[in-house]
């Protein structure tokens, strides 16, 4: 196998960006890149990039940069990416199928160390190794990962073997270990199989070996049990480093080994079984190869580089073209590309034996490869991609192949026939014959699929010329063997391999059923015959019949019809059958019924789908409808719901479709789950049962499962009560009584009396079974049931019931008070007696109370008016709201007796409200007071009572019954009583007596708010006294008064409850204060181990010292903290101090370990003696600081020289400085800083400096006298440095003095660099005071020519600084002028600018408004220059609507052929024809300027660039049009001339897509008017009038072009954008064309010539030729023609000799000029005898 570069897929770049992994896709079609930004690429398999997305870490809030893609691999789908991760986690993409879809994470997978390497074998099985040395599985169905195996080393690489079954691992400590998920029988072992030298980095599993390299710069290949095959040992060659990566070629013949600038290849050798090295392929500036992916089919190899490079390799040992057809890719010994050169596609064929393919060919229409190995055959379909490779031996080439079935090649053999199915690497089977014609030989493969049948392949073949054998192919045994009597000659199965048909010599037709095993002669001549394909269905022609057998399994039945050719085949798609006969030349289809075919099909195969798929195409019928029954009967049986469903809502039974479809969501239900088939669920079956009406069966199916309950409801949902009661009864359920009940209850409901009779009587009920035998009507029934049961002769009721059926009511009547039936009695009487209810209602009522039954009673009487009954009633039966309602119909004074019963009910049970209202209704108000007082209930019956006592009364009721209370103990009572009357005082005051505090402080607070914090500090201060402390805690508390709580306590010696008191309410600090006093009462250790306990033991010595009791502190902190006692110390000095005490304060400060604050505090007093003598003692180090302390004192007293003293022997000289700067002693400030501190001399000079500077003049003369020192001391530097400094002091000659000298002295005694630096800042200072000629000149004495040039140009000495550019450098020459230029047109200086830069100077003319000066200079230049201001011109004397001014600029300077102008004349002629008045002999000369502007620009034209473009036409037309402008007006000058401007007019109307149109057929109406053409009048004003109502309306859709047809000219005009007649000519002309119009007289015609045209249009309707224009009337010239030297200028004998005449009677001038026009325009006149002279 050979490299070869393809291309670059990604460019590297300049630094370290490796591509980190890549993979392809396993259906060839994606290749992905990772890059080192973690950034996927996603490449179509031609390299081209079409897709992107960026990974994601683990965690976000560690950003994005945490992470490095270590591993990447395509699902076996390849719709998925999963990405190994260093941040310890497997993403799974999903990336689709189509490039741009949707990226998301479909999976993750957490790991607890860095992924290092990823592979995806097989479909939901991602395998990886992880850094801590696990080999992981992860699960993409179960999102769950597990270890496949575990190792103490670091994963550095994986690969699988070339079938994805098996893993190999290699490690960090060399260690290569292999896992199989199925070793496919090979037998070979599992677990570590070698230890590699060193970390096997670059690992690839081939077929035959395994190879590994790593650093070593050693290949190994090792065989399958891991003993060393080969070694190939690049150590000891300079040019090779480490191996980094491998990969084996998806056949395993090849491995490719990345290195440094280079490829390494292994191929194998199957006949030498050993590697052999290919030619390395080297690329230089490759880098380190860091990834390699070998594409799925082994023809492209990529490699990914450390620069971030991909490069794309060709992978092939040979190629070769097929045919001219198909190109052959020899990949590996064993794998060969087969790749359709026309369409593009490509097969892969490769030995899965490892084999190497000898020859490819492509057979069978092209359609069908085969291909030889030493012990294989490879076969494929091209269409289909199915492949098989079989065991074949060698036999010479003598095969013969037969494609003639898509599913399976036929290999004849020797005798031997072999059948390969395409895609099975079996062969299908093989039998002896030596008949090879395939029409001897019928091999069906699965072609149509039957219910319960998985597979299906059989064989018919001739065992000899009269024998028949069937196989089955899966099984491979006989089935049937057929022995005919005659020789046969055609043989084929049916597709279902159920029925053969044969024929023999004599034509004659036979059918075999293979599985009864009977032949049939079915038709005793034929010429043709085939299976109708998709069918059973069998077509044969019998001579002039076409035999249709659409039931096979009926051979008798056939169908035929007469032709009249000979049938040649069949066509069967588009959801028709055709027979195609050829009948003479032509071919005739003859159509079967498709119905037939199909539906039978289907139905035989058990595909009910498909039937029913058919019969949705099909329209209702009476025969499509017994298609649907039969199909829903069927799919029924064979338990097919759905499909049952569908048939019959197809058929409109929508009950069963209903009721089918609830079965079906059962059975999805249950299928989804439990798994399994849902028609199996007993529910399902039961209602199978019930949908064909065998209910016993559903009962049966629903009692096994002992589902009683669902038995039930299915008889009840039926309403067959009679089998619902009977299973109930026999399960012993116990609803049976309701179901009895809900039975009875139907049967009423659906008024089935004599059933419901039948069932009470059934049920020994004899009274209710005669009471409904009566009411169904049924006298005799209910009598023979009297007669049979002798205890209901006795019933006087059943009497009265059989006396009203005999119609006697009286009788009845009689019977049925005596039986007390009063129910009956009343019904009868409402019908027979209506005087007799009201006595039968109360003798019933009194029955009822009789019968204890006062409830029942108490309507009867009220029936019958019996009001007190009836209340009576109602209270004995104790239905009190009936008797309130009975009460309230009565009078006062019967109803008030009864109203207090009522009440006192009411107020038994607590409803007072109710109570209270009876009461008042029975005028019994104190009963209702006393009911509320009794019920405690006080508020309520002090409301009532205050309606009905007075106010003190029911004070005094209150009080007294409060104080009675009171007595009894019952204070809650007592207060509500006191409360209620408004006397809380009297309640708090008991509560007080009582002692009931809380009581007391509720009530306060209620009541009296502002009172509550003093009643509770009153209460503490009484329980305080009284020793009940920890009640008067909490009033203290509620108080606010927490201090006293403090105190309370610390009088009683109770300190730690103090302590909880002032910790818990008393703040911050409060608890250490009393923790403190609680210690310094105890004092000793006592306080030490109390503080301590507290915590606050350093609080406290703290505490001690800010209240300065120093004793307790030094004992607290003798006894328990002794490194506190310095700071004790510390603070008693200061206290000392404080006190004025400074001797004892001294020597605390000492003890303290605090000298320098005791010198501090002698200083702070002055005391400079004590403070010298403390630090000279104990710290020296202060010693300075007493000194600089005396000095500060002594400048105080304006000392200098004592302080000076005292800061030098401070070794202090800086301070001493700053103290002379500060007073302003700058002369001892520089002496100190000279002697002591020269190091910070000249930033003090450039203080000083800066001083002087700020106090102005005064200062100035200190920096100049300054400057004059340093000058003298030879201190250049400095001296310039001072000189600078000088600033505006009010004096310019002292600056410009001092800045001069600074320059002077720079250019003389500073270096060069230095003066330079000096003469740049002193320039621009002295043209800042404007001293440009001195800048200027200091400039040039250092060569400075630019410089220089600036000052003059900035000092406007414009010679100067042209002579300095001419004499030193003249580049500077063109400066200057641009500059001089600049200044002249920023002055307004134009006449001087002419003379430097016309253009800027005319540009300046345009600005100012110069015009004719700015044209008068521009006449001056070039044509060019002229024609650019022209212009400029003329558009602004457009927009100022001067265009006639515009106009006459072109005439006197010529109009030029520049495009740039074409939109001013545009405008111009625009302009000029829309303007008023110029339809007169007065505006000729306007027309004539116009029209030569026109010619001159016309004339320019044609030499111009822009010759006969549509501009140039465009402006040729306006040409004509200013030429008829201009004649018309010279006309209008002659009187006789008169009719040619008529004749102009209207010839204008042709160009009205130019002119305003209104104003066209107003100018050309008039004219024809005024020389009497009435009819042209009438339409063009006419025409006239309805563009200027267009005009009003803004369009011109509702013109009408009628009068216009057959002319020239044109409907599609523009809108005119305004009027351009006055408003009181348009109405002159509206009146005089309704004048006309009413007038009648005038045709609306427009005048024709003899072309039978419109006199004016140039075009002949009829023929469409086109005449010439006249130049003198624009009318079309038909004869008399006088044709002019330019072509296509013509003009009319009769109307140019009338023009002619004219000029000769008149001698007009503007005549004369038309003509001397036209001699220029059309090359000279014709000959004539007229002269201009």
């Amino acid at each position: 196998m050979q490299l070869k570069h393809l291309r670059t897929l990604l460019s590297p770049q300049d630094g370290a960006a490796k591509v980190t992994c890549m993979a392809w896709s396993q259906n060839n079609a994606k290749f992905a890149v990772c890059t080192v930004d973690r950034v996927v690429l996603l490449y179509d398999e031609h390299g081209e990039r079409r897709d992107k997305f960026s990974t994601k870490p683990a965690d976000m809030k560690y950003g994005r940069k945490s992470y490095m893609v270590k591993g990447m691999a395509f699902s076996p789908d390849s719709t998925k990416i999963a990405i190994g991760q260093t941040d310890n986690i497997i993403y799974v993409y999903k990336i689709g199928e189509d490039w741009g879809d949707k990226k998301v994470i479909c999976n993750k997978f957490i790991q607890t160390s860095a992924v290092t390497c990823l592979q995806w074998p097989a479909e939901y099985i991602i395998v990886f190794g992880l850094a801590e040395g696990k080999v992981r599985l992860a699960n993409t169905k179960t999102n769950k990962s597990s270890t496949v195996y575990g190792t103490d080393s670091y994963v550095v690489s994986l690969t699988t073997n070339c079938s994805g079954k098996g893993i190999l691992s290699g490690h960090a400590d060399g260690t290569i270990v292999r896992y199989f998920f199925d070793d496919e029988g090979s037998g070979e072992s599992q677990g570590k199989l070698v230890n590699h030298p060193c970390p096997p980095y670059a690992l690839a599993w081939a077929t035959n070996s395994i190879v590994a390299a790593g650093c070593d710069r050693r290949i190994v290949a090792y065989g399958k049990e891991g003993h060393v095959l080969q070694t190939f040992d690049y150590s000891r060659d300079p040019q090779e480093r480490e191996f980094t990566t491998a990969a084996a070629s998806p056949g395993g013949q090849s491995v490719v080994l990345g290195s440094y600038d280079r490829l390494r290849v292994l191929n194998w050798s199957p006949r030498r079984s050993i590697w052999e090295e290919a030619k390395p392929k080297e690329i230089a500036n490759l880098y380190t190869v860091t990834a390699l992916a070998w594409k799925r089919d082994g023809s492209r190899l990529c490699a990914g580089t450390l620069c971030g490079g991909v490069e794309q390799f060709d992978c092939c040992l040979r190629r070769s073209i097929y045919k001219n057809k198909f190109e052959l890719t020899y990949v590996g010994p064993s794998q060969v590309i087969v790749k359709n050169l026309s369409s593009g596609t490509r097969v892969v064929l490769k030995s899965h034996y490892g084999y190497e393919v000898e020859e490819v060919k492509i057979l069978g229409k092209e359609r069908y490869l085969v291909a030889h190995t030493s012990d294989t055959l490879l076969l494929g379909d091209l269409n289909t991609n199915r492949l098989s490779e079989v065991a074949w031996q060698g036999s010479g080439g003598n095969e013969k192949y037969f494609f003639e079935n898509e599913n399976v090649c036929m290999i004849f053999n020797a005798g031997e026939l072999t059948l390969v199915e395409y895609g099975s690497n079996d062969t299908l089977g093989s039998v002896r014959t030596e008949f090879m014609n395939p029409h001897l030989i019928s091999v069906r493969i699965n072609e149509r699929r039957q219910r319960g049948m998985e597979d299906n392949k059989k064989l018919a073949y001739l065992v000899d010329i009269k024998t028949i054998a069937i196989v089955d192919l899966i099984g491979g045994y006989n089935i049937g063997t057929i022995s005919h009597e005659s020789r046969v000659d055609w043989l084929e199965l049916n597709e279902t391999g159920h029925k053969l048909l044969f024929r023999d010599r004599k034509l004659r037709l036979h059918l075999y059923d293979i599985e009864s095993c009977t032949k049939t002669m079915i038709l005793n001549f034929c010429s043709y015959v085939q299976w109708v394909p998709g069918s059973d269905v069998l077509v044969a022609q019998n001579r002039n019949s076409l035999c249709v057998w659409y039931n096979i399994e009926a051979p008798e039945r056939v169908t035929t019809s007469s032709i009249r050719g000979d049938v040649v085949g069949l066509e069967r798609g588009g959801g028709k059958t055709e027979v195609m006969v050829t009948e003479g030349v032509t071919t005739v289809a003859y159509t079967l019924d498709e119905g037939l075919i199909e539906f039978g099909t289907a139905i035989d195969d058990g595909n009910y789908s498909r039937a029913t798929a058919f019969l949705e195409t099909l329209e209702m019928t009476p025969e499509t409808e017994a298609m649907w029954k039969t199909l829903s009967k069927l799919a029924l049986e064979a338990r097919q719901l759905h499909i049952a469903e569908r048939c019959f809502s197809a058929l409109g039974h929508v009950a069963k479709a209903r009721f089918l479809h609830e079965t079906n969501e059962i059975a999805d239900q249950v299928s989804r789950e439990y798994g399994g088939e849902g028609t199996d669920f007993y529910q399902v079956r039961a209602r199978l049962a019930m949908l064909e009406k065998n209910y016993k069966l559903a009962e049966m199916i629903f009692l096994e499962q002992n589902a009683v309950e669902e038995a039930m409801d299915m008889y009840q949902e039926l309403h067959r009560w009679d089998e619902c009661i009977a299973v109930a009864q026999a399960k012993g359920h116990p609803a049976l009584e309701k179901l009895r009940r809900g039975y009875y209850q139907w049967l009423m409901d659906t008024q089935q009396e004599e059933r419901a009779g039948e069932l009470q009587e059934s049920q020994g009920d004899g009274l209710a079974a005669i009471s409904l035998y009566l009411k169904a009507g049924l006298p005799a029934k209910a009598a023979r049931l009297v007669l049979a049961q002798e205890e209901l002769l006795a019933n006087t009721e059943l009497a009265g019931d059989l006396f009203e059926k005999i119609r006697n009511p009286q009788r009845a009547l009689e019977c049925y008070c005596k039986g007390s039936a009063f129910m009956k009695a009343v019904e009868l009487a409402r019908l027979a007696f209506p005087v007799e209810v009201v006595r039968l209602e109360e003798a019933w009522g009194d029955h009822l109370v009789q019968q204890k039954q006062l409830d029942a009673a108490i309507n009867h009487y009220i029936e019958a008016r019996c009001s007190i009954k009836a209340v009576d009633a109602a209270l004995g039966a104790r239905q009190w709201k009936k008797a309130v309602y009975i009460l309230d119909l009565q009078d006062q004074s019967i109803a008030s007796k009864y109203y207090p019963r009522v009440a006192q009910h009411y107020a038994a049970l607590q409803e007072y409200e109710i109570a209270e209202e009876l009461y008042i209704k029975g005028d019994r108000t104190k009963d209702a007071i006393d009911m509320y007082t009794q019920a405690g209930r006080w508020e309520q019956a002090h409301k009532l009572a205050m309606k009905c006592m007075r106010p003190e009364d029911v004070s005094v009721l209150y009080i007294t019954q409060a104080q009675e209370m009171e007595k009894q103990s019952k204070y809650r009572e007592a207060e509500r009583l006191y409360v209620t009357v408004e006397e809380p005082d009297l309640a708090i005051t008991m509560f007080k007596k009582h002692k009931l505090y809380d009581d007391m402080i509720r009530l306060v607070g209620k009541h009296h708010p502002d009172l509550l914090g003093d009643t509770h500090l009153h209460l503490g201060k009484e329980l305080e006294a009284e020793g009940r402390l920890q009640e008067a805690e909490y009033h203290y508390l509620e108080a606010q008064e927490w201090k006293a709580t403090v105190n309370m306590y610390r009088s009683n010696g109770l300190w730690e409850e103090a302590y909880r008191v002032a910790k818990a309410h008393g703040g911050a600090n409060a608890h250490k204060h009393v923790a403190y006093l609680w210690a310094k009462s105890l004092g000793g250790e006592s306080a030490v181990r109390l503080l301590n306990k507290l915590g606050l033991l350093e609080a406290a010595i703290d505490h001690a010292a800010d209240n300065c009791s120093f004793e307790f502190a030094f004992e607290l902190s003798r006894l328990a903290l002794k490194h506190k006692t310095p700071e004790i110390h510390l603070r008693y000095a200061m206290y000392l101090e404080d006190e004025g005490k400074f001797e004892e304060a001294e020597a605390e400060f000492i003890r303290a370990g605090k000298p320098k604050e005791a010198v501090l505090m002698f200083v702070h007093n002055q005391d400079w003696e004590a403070a010298q003598r403390v630090a000279e003692a104990h710290d020296p180090d202060s010693v300075a600081e007493v000194l600089v302390g005396q000095a500060r004192g002594a400048l105080e007293e304006k000392d200098f020289q004592k302080a000076e003293g005292l800061l030098l022997r401070a070794q202090r000289p800086g301070l001493a400085l700053n103290y002379y700067k500060e007073a302003g002693l700058w002369s001892d400030a520089l002496r100190i800083c000279k002697d002591y501190v020269p190091g910070q001399l000249e930033a003090l000079q450039e203080e000083y400096e800066r001083e002087a500077t700020k106090k102005g003049a005064r200062g100035v003369e200190g920096l100049v006298d300054q400057a004059r020192q340093w000058e003298q001391a030879g201190e250049y530097s400095r001296a310039v440095d001072c000189y600078l400094k000088v600033r505006d002091s009010g004096s310019s000659s002292l600056v410009e003095k001092c800045w001069m000298k600074a320059a002077e002295l720079a250019i003389k005694f500073l270096p060069p660099q230095r003066s330079l630096e000096v003469v740049r800042a002193v320039g621009p200072q002295l043209i800042g005071i404007g001293k440009h000629s001195a800048a200027a000149e200091l400039y040039l004495n250092l060569d400075l020519v630019k410089e220089a040039i600036d000052a003059f140009i900035e000092g406007e000495e414009w010679n100067k600084a042209k002579r300095v550019a001419k004499e030193l450098d003249p580049r500077y020459e063109d400066y200057v002028d641009q500059h001089y230029k600049e200044f002249l047109k920023n002055q307004g200086k134009v006449d001087s600018l002419v003379g430097v830069d016309v253009v800027a100077a005319l540009d300046l003319y345009v600005e100012q408004g110069q015009w004719d000066k700015c044209i008068e200079t521009a006449t001056k230049q070039n044509y060019k220059i002229l024609h650019k201001y022209v212009a400029l011109y003329a558009t602004h004397l457009i927009r100022e609507g001067g265009y006639r001014q515009a106009l006459a600029l072109y005439v006197q300077h010529g109009a030029p052929a520049n495009p740039q102008n074409f939109n001013i004349y545009k405008r111009i002629f625009t302009d000029m024809v829309s303007s008023p008045e110029t339809n007169s002999a007065e505006a000729y000369h306007n027309w004539a300027d116009l029209r030569d502007v026109l010619f001159n620009l016309c004339e320019n034209l044609v030499k111009s660039s822009e010759a006969n473009s549509p501009a140039h036409e465009e402006f040729e037309t306006m040409l004509l049009i200013a030429h008829y402008y201009a004649t018309r007006s010279a006309a209008q000058s002659v009187k006789q001339l008169e009719t040619v401007a008529a004749r102009l007019s209207v010839s204008l109307l042709r160009h009205t897509q130019l002119l305003p149109a209104d104003k066209a057929f107003y100018e050309a109406g008039i004219a024809a008017k005024a020389v009497g053409w009435e009819n042209m009048a009438f339409i063009f004003l006419n025409r006239f009038l309805d563009l200027t109502d267009a005009i009003e309306e803004g369009t011109l859709d509702a013109l009408d072009h009628s009068d216009f047809q057959d002319t020239d000219i044109p409907f599609e005009v523009p809108l005119p954008a305004k009027q351009h007649i006055p408003e009181a000519q348009r109405e002159e002309v509206r009146d005089w064309v309704l004048t006309v119009s009413m007038d009648q007289r005038l045709e609306q015609v427009l005048p024709r010539d003899e072309r039978g045209a419109y006199e004016a249009s140039l075009v002949a309707a009829s023929t469409g030729v086109r005449a010439l224009p006249c130049l003198i009337t624009g009318y079309p010239i038909l004869r008399n023609k006088i044709e002019f030297k330019r072509p296509g200028k013509a003009a009319n004998k009769d109307n140019w000799n009338k023009f002619l005449m004219a000029i000769k009677t008149s001698h007009s001038p503007v005549c004369q000029d038309v003509l001397k026009f036209i001699s220029q325009w059309c090359g000279g006149l014709p000959s004539t005898s007229f002269s201009f002279q």
